[in-house]
């Protein structure tokens, strides 16, 4: 009913009723009538059939057949065509007499045996109805009053009473179909004096939702509906009413909006002059930020050349080591104001990180070995322990992970007055060819409150705003940090609470590299060897006990002074004793006990301990000790320690045969720098037996068609026709279009590095080359591995430099030159004289802002300083040519440029060159 109109449930209110009450009266005197008929019609055969029976009883009984035919022929007549047959059956049930013989007649003759016992029995079909009565004998015995002498059927025809009744059910079929229909005319006219006014108010309401004056509803409506016309006339009224009263509104927001408009427009004209100005401040803090790092790194590059300087004077192990301090810390300052930089980058998005090979342990070596003195200063026992599980070689930014440990460890010694720092780094293994690295770093120092905690990792934030000036800091280490740590693709959490320490987790995604170049460390010899291992500090017993087990040593630990005590009363001797130390310089005596009392059981005994005093270990080596350490302990260092007795005692003298090295391979070398094709050809004489030169791309070609060589190292930016030209050139060469094309190129952006092997190099190489790279390029594209891996890593003695510059890293240079001193110095003095030129037309360029001749000149220089051992005029180079194929312009670098030309005239100074070649 929900779903139907108003019109359709008044029709169906309406004739529903008036159907069913119909329906019924009609069906009841139907069947009362049929019922009627039928009765009607059984009494009737009943008054016939009982007198015929008495009159035909003598008529019977004396077998007189004329009166009996006549008498049924009377009463056949006589109530004709009601009657359709009588007939006269004897006492055996035979046919005496019948008014009418027809067809179906034989079917009357099975008398049902109840009528011998003078009784009426009546049968009804479709068209007839059948009577039966016994005729009694009047000459029975008294006491058989009810023997029958015969039987009379009477056959009725029930056409008339079906007619009568099929009348009866027409008449009441008419009587329903009228009243149904009266039932309709009033239900329409009903339904139109109520849906008529409705429309009509529905049309009104419609006017009204639309905002239009109703025209329909002026005509009073009859009872309820005129209430609801005059209650749509009062809300038409209203809403006019409101409809004015919100155009006012309307109105007087319209003018509230278009002030506030004007005022927006003030604003943004006022934000673009303050952004105007923001990026002018902007230039200028980029600006200050440039001349600031120019300056600050000239006085550090002072220090870290006398420092390499003094390398070259007579120095013992102490000296080296302080030295080796002193240099890693000015490194560590220069990346400090690197980072400084960097913070812009990183808040822009533009960080890019490195991708390669690296050891896990030398990179975190590095770290510990500069930040060790700070915690020895406290006392504090600083440990690492690497799980073994934990890959060696890793492909990632060895620089930018040692900025995250350093912010970390830097920041555990720092909060923490007493204690120890623990260091655990464990790794699982990722799909593709990847691996996730876990470190934590936990102190035991002043902890962090809860609440202080989301602030560390905001730029500039502290825990505590007294913190900058107790301990100092920018407040940017963690920020920088945790952007560097998702850009490894992980993430760094905190736990802390205040006076239980804090421990900092992080983990970061490695990939693991197809080849492992490492320098073999002399654990060989201290296989099966007893060591006997003293140590209180629970972690740093684990950490070092994990190592010595990894060199196939059998440990025998001790965790206190009683432990150690009762091993050594038996008649046990041990090949090596180490002895930690956690108390730094307070704990000597104990040292010099401890050496006492394993003297003489063991060969040798070594210190690990938690000082870099030189005072100190000179005196426990006076004391009977054989070697000392600081802690961490650096592994390298502890293997090269415990097997030195051992090499010593088995020393192995080696001649290689060069020519018997040489793999059996043929080389194509094209560079159109004389210096880079040199020290190219210098390093691959020694590896392949054949080797051709071309100085561009052009020849290169020519010679391709027709000589077939297994590697070609291809320069990029040549002139004639450059290195990518050639390179799809010669693939589409018959004789070298399966020969792999290595590019070399002095800086490749991530960007150049991806589009280089999509050309069809199969690899690139990056200067400055040396013999490690080369040997890895050969394992991967040539053939004989065996003999490379053998001769890879062999290091050159260090010779004495030409001339003492600050500029100029010899040792560098012998390595560049793949160990060969006169090669060495050919490169440097080919490197001397073209600085006057590459000076000039440095000048030329800027003066006449030609930005492509100037960055073909500074790409040329920074592949020619790549082999000669000039690390500051690279740096340099490769800062400039990277900004440039950013996009730079060259008043952008306009501070690098000038520090380019400083340093080459510092250069010819020192090589005493400046006076026959004026810059």
């Amino acid at each position: 009913m929900n779903r139907l109109g108003l019109r359709d449930s008044v029709l169906i209110l309406t004739l529903v009723p008036t159907v069913v009450i119909g329906l019924l009266l009609g069906g009841y005197f139907t069947i009362n009538r049929y019922l009627e008929l039928d009765e009607f019609l059984i009494e009737q055969g009943s008054t016939i059939i009982e007198p015929l029976s008495i009159a035909i009883e003598q008529p019977l009984v004396k077998n007189d057949k004329a009166a009996l035919e006549r008498i049924a022929r009377h009463i056949h007549n006589m109530h004709s065509p009601l009657i359709k047959s009588v007939a006269i059956f004897d006492a055996s049930d035979s046919l005496v007499v019948t008014s009418n013989l027809h067809r179906n007649f034989e079917r009357l003759t099975n008398i049902p045996p109840e009528v011998h016992q003078s009784l009426n029995k009546a049968i009804r079909d479709d068209q007839y109805l059948i009577f039966y009565r016994g005729v009694l004998d009047p000459n029975a015995p008294s006491h058989l009053p009810f023997q029958t002498a015969g039987t009379v059927m009477v056959q009725f025809n029930r056409q008339a009473a079906v007619i009568e009744q099929q009348k009866a059910i027409l008449i009441s079929a008419a009587v329903i179909l009228l009243a149904i229909g009266f039932a309709v005319a009033i239900s329409i006219r009903l339904s139109r004096m109520i849906t008529q006014p409705l429309s009509r108010l529905v049309r009104a309401t419609g006017e009204v939702a639309r905002g239009e004056e109703p025209q329909n509803i002026t005509q009073a409506m009859q009872g309820e509906l005129e209430q609801l016309r005059l209650g749509l006339v009062s809300i038409t009224e209203y809403m006019a009413d409101e409809k004015d009263e919100m155009q006012r509104h309307i109105d007087q927001a319209t003018a509230d909006y278009q002030e506030t408009l004007e005022q927006y427009e003030t604003q943004n004209i006022q934000l673009n002059i303050a952004k105007r100005e923001a990026l002018a401040a902007n230039k200028v803090k980029s600006d200050f930020l440039a001349k600031m790092s120019h300056e600050l790194r000239t006085p550090l590059n002072g220090v870290i050349g006398f420092a390499r300087q003094l390398y070259k004077t007579p120095l013992n192990k102490s000296q080296k080591d302080y030295l080796d301090t002193i240099e890693a810390s000015a490194n560590s300052l220069l990346s400090i104001i690197s980072d400084i930089l960097d913070f812009s980058k990183l808040e822009a998005g533009a960080m890019e990180l490195e991708s390669i090979q690296f050891q896990l342990r030398d990179a975190v070596n590095e770290v510990l070995t500069l930040l060790a003195p700070g915690a020895h200063e406290k006392n504090l026992e600083l440990s690492i322990h690497v799980n073994p599980n934990v890959p060696e070689q890793l492909l990632g930014d060895p620089t930018r992970f040692r900025q995250i440990l350093t912010n970390l460890v830097s920041n555990a010694i720092k909060f923490t007055e007493q204690g120890e720092i623990n260091i655990d780094i464990s790794s699982r293994l990722l799909a593709d060819e990847r691996t996730s690295l876990l470190i934590s770093v936990k102190d035991t120092g002043v902890g962090i409150a809860m609440d202080k905690q989301d602030t560390l990792f905001t730029p500039f934030g502290q825990a505590d705003s007294s913190i900058t000036r107790k301990f100092g800091g920018t407040g940017l280490g963690l920020i920088i940090t945790k952007h560097l740590v998702e850009a490894m693709g992980g993430r760094i959490t905190l736990n802390s609470a205040p006076g239980k320490g804090t421990c900092f987790t992080f983990n970061a995604v490695f990939k693991l590299p197809d080849h492992h170049f490492q320098s073999e460390l002399p654990c060989s010899s201290l296989a099966n060897k007893r060591v006997l291992y003293f140590e209180q500090n629970e972690h740093s017993y684990m950490a070092t006990t994990s190592i010595l087990h990894a060199w196939g040593v059998h440990v025998s630990g001790c965790r206190s002074l009683e432990e150690l005590e009762q091993v050594l009363t038996g008649s046990f001797t041990f090949d090596i004793c180490v002895l930690g130390d956690a108390g730094g310089v307070e704990s000597m005596a104990l040292m010099k006990q401890l050496i006492t009392l394993v003297r003489p059981h063991s060969d040798y005994i070594y210190l690990l301990l938690n000082t870099v005093s030189h005072n100190m270990r000179e005196a426990l080596v006076g004391s009977g000790a054989d070697g000392c350490l600081s802690k961490p302990i650096n592994h390298r260092k502890f293997c090269e320690m415990l097997a030195a007795p051992y090499r010593l005692d088995h020393p192995t003298i080696h001649t290689q045969d060069r020519k018997a090295n040489r793999l059996p391979l043929k080389a194509l070398v094209v560079d159109d720098n004389d210096a880079n094709l040199k020290l190219i050809c210098a390093l691959l004489e020694e590896q392949v037996e054949e080797l051709d030169t071309a100085h561009n791309g052009a020849q290169a070609v020519e010679v391709c068609k027709s000589h077939k060589y297994d590697m070609i190292f291809m320069d990029i930016q040549m002139p004639i026709m450059d290195g990518i030209t050639a390179c799809k050139l010669i693939c589409e060469s018959s004789l070298n279009e399966d020969t792999p094309i290595i590019a070399v190129t002095a800086h490749a952006l991530t960007g150049e590095k991806e589009q280089l092997k999509e050309v069809g190099f199969a690899s690139y190489l990056t200067k400055p080359l040396d013999e490690d790279m080369l040997c890895e390029v050969l394992m991967e594209h040539g053939a004989d591995h065996k003999r490379l891996r053998e001769r890879h890593g062999n290091k050159s003695a260090l010779s004495t430099p030409p001339f003492t510059s600050n500029g100029l890293n010899w040792e560098l240079a012998l390595q560049r030159a793949g160990g060969k001193e006169d090669l060495a110095h050919e490169m440097l003095n080919m490197l001397l004289l073209s600085i006057p030129e590459t000076a000039s037309l440095i000048e030329d360029a800027i003066a006449a802002k030609d930005h492509q001749r100037l960055l073909s000149i500074i790409h040329k220089f920074h592949g020619a300083c790549c082999y000669t051992g000039v690390p500051k005029l690279k740096k340099l180079a490769e800062l400039i040519e990277t900004a440039m194929k950013e996009q730079a312009s060259i008043n952008d670098i306009e501070p690098e440029l000038l520090e380019l030309l400083d340093e080459l005239r510092n250069l010819m100074t020192d090589a005493g060159l400046e006076k026959n070649n004026s810059l």
